[in-house]
């Protein structure tokens, strides 16, 4: 499976942006994407993760409530909507996908295909 992720771009804080990550084939339902970022100098961080035959969300602290993850079975997509921008949103967003179970869901390690990334810049 390749991964492509894109909608990044520069939004002001409080703005929105929708990320996407098209995967090149359909995952089997056992399969999980994820959405990893990584700020400036600091260690890549799990972000959202949904399983591809749906039902299951779960989400950083720091985006719950603001960033919504979800898939169109049909496109082979995952969104990431992020609301309510901050600041320290600011960073790479990568999208990764593999079979995981749920105690290694915010694991880099768990997954085993990566997207390129997309930088979403958000200015205060």
């Amino acid at each position: 499976v390749q991964l492509q992720a894109s909608g990044g771009g520069l939004v002001q804080a409080g703005g929105s942006l929708r990320l996407t990550c098209a995967g090149s084939r359909r995952a089997d339902g056992g399969y999980s994407t994820a959405w990893f970022r990584q700020a400036p100098g600091k260690e890549r961080e799990f972000v959202a993760v949904t399983r591809w035959s749906g039902g299951f969300t779960y989400y950083a602290d720091s985006v719950k409530g603001r960033f919504t993850i979800s898939r169109d079975f049909a496109k082979n997509m995952v969104y990431l909507q992020m609301n309510s921008l901050k600041s320290e949103d600011t960073a790479v967003y990568y999208c990764a996908a593999g079979k995981v179970i749920a105690s290694s869901r915010t694991y880099q390690s768990a997954y085993n295909y990566w997207g390129q990334g997309t930088l979403v810049t958000v200015s205060s």
